[in-house]
Formats: C-alpha cells, structure tokens, sequence
C-alpha cells in the first residue's frame, strides 16, 4: 500500500465479571480514542473515508473475538481488525471468577501527502 501511518494510540479495558472478551476489547478501543483527535483532515479536507485504520486487539483467547462486532466502535476510516494472543485473565481465588483484560493498538494510515 502507498500510505504512511500518521498517529497509533493504545488503550486497555476490561470485563470484570462475565468473561467477554469482546466487551473488553470495545473498552480498550474506547479507551485509545479517547487520547487522539485529528484535526488535520478537516484542516486539509481529506475525507475520513480516505483514513485506514488497523486495529490490533490482545486477550488471553484470540479466538472468543468478535472482531466483527468491534468495527462499529470505530466512528472513522475504513477498519480492519485482527486479535492476537496477549492482555491478561486475572483470576480471584474467593468468587471463582476471572477478569478479562483487553489491549489495543489503533493505528491510523491515509496516502502519502505532497
């Protein structure tokens, strides 16, 4: 591809007590946007549907993700989203449950500026 990657972000979130991993991914992703904004493309008028956007999401079970269901958390770009074995169970010995512990990467790309 001719684009350069022009901000990532990371975020972390969790599921405390029903072992989703895909709610702990929507959190980590909500959690890495809310530490970006991009005004340049307004500045520049370069259409958000000019933006590509990588997400890669890191839990304990990459293959309980919804990655699917996790592109509508994206408000911008054109998303792809790829789960890889990372993030944390935090089990607790006195209820018998486990914590999930998502992270995130986003990456943003948009073709090469002049």
């Amino acid at each position: 591809m001719n684009d350069q990657r022009f901000i990532i972000e990371m975020g972390s979130g969790n599921d405390q007590y029903g072992m989703d991993y895909t709610k702990a991914a929507a959190r980590a992703i909500e959690d890495a946007i809310r530490h970006s904004a991009i005004p340049m493309l307004a500045a520049r008028n370069i259409p958000h549907t000019d933006m590509r956007v990588k997400v890669t999401i890191g839990v304990q079970e990459p293959e309980k993700l919804n990655t699917e269901q996790l592109k509508s958390a994206l408000p911008r770009g054109t998303a792809t989203i790829s789960a890889t074995h990372g993030g944390l169970n935090v089990h607790n010995p006195d209820t018998g449950t486990t914590i999930v512990i998502a992270t995130a990467a986003i990456e943003a790309f948009l073709p090469k500026q002049a």
